[in-house]
C-alpha cells in the first residue's frame, strides 16, 4: 500500500477511511485489468490498469485501481491511484484520448481485452501456490473464517475441533476461469485457499468463495472443505443470477 501511494501522483486523493481499512490488510494480489499500446507515434504510448486486491483482517476485501501510462512529455511512466472504478474509467478514457486511435468494443485499436490476462494465466495451467505457514493465532483465524461463512453445507463440527489445534496457516488467492462480456461486469467472484498446518505435521485446507452473486449484491463468504464444492457453488450462484463465469 505504501509503495502504491508513494509512486501515485494523486495518492493524496485516497481518503482516510479507505487508508484505515487498508492498514489492516493481511495480503494482496495484483491483477492486470486492461492493456493498450500504440506504436505509430515517434515513441510507443502505453496505458495499463491494474486491480490491487487487499484481503483485510476482518475477512473482507478492498480494491484499489492503478493507472499506469507514459503519455506525458517524458518517457517515464506516470501512476495514478483510485478507490472507485468509475473514477478509473474516466481517467483511463482521458489517457486513451491522448493516445488516439480506435478504442472500445468493435474498434480497430491495438488494445488487449481486459480478460486476456486471466486467459493467459489459465493457458499456463494450474499453479500450486508455495505455502509459507504463519504461526499467528491460527485457531482464531479458523474460527473467524468459519463464523463468517453463510453456507449451511460447510465444514462440520469435526473440522472445527480439528482446527482448534492448528499450528500455522497460509492464505492464497486461487486463479479460476472467468469470462466477461463487452459491457461493465460488476460480478465479484474470488476463491481463496486457507491451508492449516496441524499437530503431527498434517495439513488441511478450507476453500473460501467470496462473491456478490445474490439478490442484494452484497459481498458474502462461503466456506467449503473441498475445492470442487466451492467451484460448483460458484457456478450455481452464477446461473441463478444469469451471470456467466
Amino acid at each position: 500500500m505504501a509503495a502504491l501511494l508513494k509512486r501515485a501522483q494523486n495518492g493524496f486523493e485516497i481518503g482516510e477511511p479507505v487508508l484505515a481499512r487498508l492498514r489492516t490488510a493481511l495480503m494482496h494480489q495484483a491483477e492486470l485489468r486492461s492493456y493498450r499500446q500504440r506504436n505509430d507515434e515517434h515513441r510507443p504510448l502505453r496505458c495499463n490498469s491494474y486491480r490491487h486486491v487487499f484481503l483485510l483482517a476482518d475477512g473482507s476485501s478492498l480494491l484499489l485501481f492503478e493507472l499506469e501510462h507514459d503519455t506525458g512529455p517524458e518517457d517515464a511512466f506516470v501512476y495514478e491511484l483510485y478507490a472507485d472504478e468509475g473514477a478509473l474509467d474516466r481517467a483511463e478514457q482521458r489517457v486513451h484520448e491522448r493516445i488516439g486511435g480506435g478504442i472500445g468494443p468493435g474498434s480497430e485499436g491495438d488494445e488487449l481485452p481486459a480478460w486476456l490476462a486471466e486467459e493467459l494465466l489459465l493457458a499456463m495451467g494450474p499453479v500450486q501456490p508455495r505455502r509459507e505457514y504463519v504461526a499467528d493465532a491460527s485457531p482464531d483465524h479458523a474460527r473467524r473464517l468459519l463464523r463468517r461463512a453463510e453456507n449451511e453445507d460447510g465444514p462440520g463440527e469435526v473440522v472445527r475441533e480439528l482446527l482448534q489445534g492448528a499450528l500455522g496457516h497460509h492464505i492464497a488467492l486461487i486463479t479460476k476461469p472467468r469470462r466477461r462480456g463487452a459491457g461493465r461486469d460488476a460480478t465479484w467472484c474470488r476463491f481463496y485457499e486457507h491451508a492449516f498446518l496441524l499437530e503431527g505435521g498434517g495439513e488441511l485446507s478450507l476453500w473460501e468463495l467470496e462473491h456478490n452473486m445474490n439478490r442484494d449484491g452484497r459481498l458474502v463468504c462461503e466456506v467449503y472443505l473441498d475445492e470442487t464444492e466451492a467451484e460448483v457453488a460458484a457456478d450455481r450462484h452464477a446461473r441463478a443470477q444469469g451471470v456467466e463465469l
